[in-house]
């Protein structure tokens, strides 16, 4: 069920710069690289990530951005702004595209689960997508002396996508001042809490499937759930005290969607989540039709009937909190609030396609 909210003005671009963001923070170098030649490895397996077979240096870009932060060079995946006739178009907007807690290292990116590459083409927007941050949160980690197979050193994923790399980006891409940022399940808090931090640097945001809390004992333990999975077995290395400093610290506190939720006004929004009861996406028939036996298509929908089901059920609440906050402040969104669905992918692909039409190109003016 949609449930839209008072509609924002359309904007022509932010009226905040990367310059200005960046402030005297060391910017990233963006650097030539053929991800097929030379790719990344998904973690569990050591093989190539799949999503480099994609790169073909016209309908999707790689690079290499260095980050000085974190003192490591950053894969980022690129969809570039075309026309209808298939040319690249100069001065476009860019879309920064975040995956969620497994991301590219788990071969869960938006690349690889989604026709990312298909449904932008044409319409005249670039599309970046940083292909490492998996387990992060993409914050700003207190600890700094990480060392897991996810989490090696400082991970200072907040400096990197508002400081580092924007402007380098833009330049590369020669895109204008219009941007979004959008990210589901665990980035789709960061989606939220990085355009708080930098109030007129996003043109729009779109959360799916994300929880703005992060600073209550729900929000705090989801989190620490999500990061436990970065750390390996122990279920102790990753941690959010290691992340975000105790529940309710000054630093988690500046890191809860929620409680800083005044700070989006002015910039364009789409959040949704559903209930978590199963829906067509979630039943045997429907993953059976694309191809699994029924002993692999039943077990499919019981984890996510139930794992995605109680994850997603939880989330809806999150999102239900940030709506009465959010109307209480009078700052309008669009909300896209499902009567049935889990926690997975047909979702998020949806809501992809929802929040451009409804969100994201009203507000670049396009």
């Amino acid at each position: 069920m949609a449930l839209g909210g008072v509609v924002a003005p359309s904007a022509s671009a932010a009226p905040v710069s990367a310059a200005t963001v960046a402030g005297p923070t060391p910017v990233g170098t963006v650097k030539a690289w053929d991800a097929r030649s030379n790719p990344p490895m998904v973690v569990s397996s050591g093989k190539p990530q799949d999503w480099v077979q994609q790169v073909d240096h016209k309908n999707v870009l790689s690079y290499l951005v260095y980050s000085p932060s974190m003192n490591r060079d950053i894969p980022v995946a690129v969809v570039p702004a075309t026309n209808a006739q298939g040319q690249r178009v100069a001065k476009a907007p860019i879309i920064y595209l975040l995956n969620g807690a497994g991301g590219a290292e788990q071969n869960q990116d938006w690349l690889k689960m989604a026709d990312v590459r298909g449904f932008f083409a044409g319409k005249g927007v670039n599309v970046v997508i940083p292909q490492a941050g998996a387990f992060s949160y993409y914050t700003d980690w207190l600890d700094e002396s990480l060392n897991t197979p996810y989490l090696k050193g400082p991970q200072k994923w907040e400096t990197f996508l508002t400081k580092e790399l924007p402007g380098p980006i833009e330049r590369t891409l020669n895109a204008d001042n219009r941007r979004a940022i959008v990210g589901f399940s665990m980035s789709g808090t960061s989606a939220l809490v990085l355009p708080e931090h930098n109030p007129g640097f996003y043109d729009a945001a779109a959360s799916f499937s994300g929880c703005a809390s992060t600073a209550n004992p729900q929000g705090y333990n989801f989190a620490r759930l999500t990061v436990n999975r970065g750390g390996g077995s122990d279920f102790k290395t990753a941690t959010p005290e290691r992340m975000w400093g105790p529940m309710g610290s000054p630093y988690n506190v500046w890191n809860d969607g929620l409680i800083n939720a005044e700070k989006l006004r002015g910039t364009r929004l789409y959040i949704s989540s559903a209930t978590g009861l199963a829906g067509h996406y979630d039943q045997v028939s429907y993953i059976m039709g694309l191809g699994a036996s029924p002993l692999e298509a039943q077990l499919a929908a019981t984890t996510l009937q139930v794992e995605g089901g109680v994850i997603e059920a939880a989330i809806n609440q999150c999102n239900h909190d940030l709506r009465a906050k959010l109307t209480k402040l009078n700052i309008p969104a669009h909300y896209e609030f499902r009567n049935v669905g889990t926690h997975s992918w047909p979702y998020w692909r949806e809501d992809l396609e929802r929040s451009w039409f409804t969100t994201l190109a009203p507000a670049f003016g396009l």
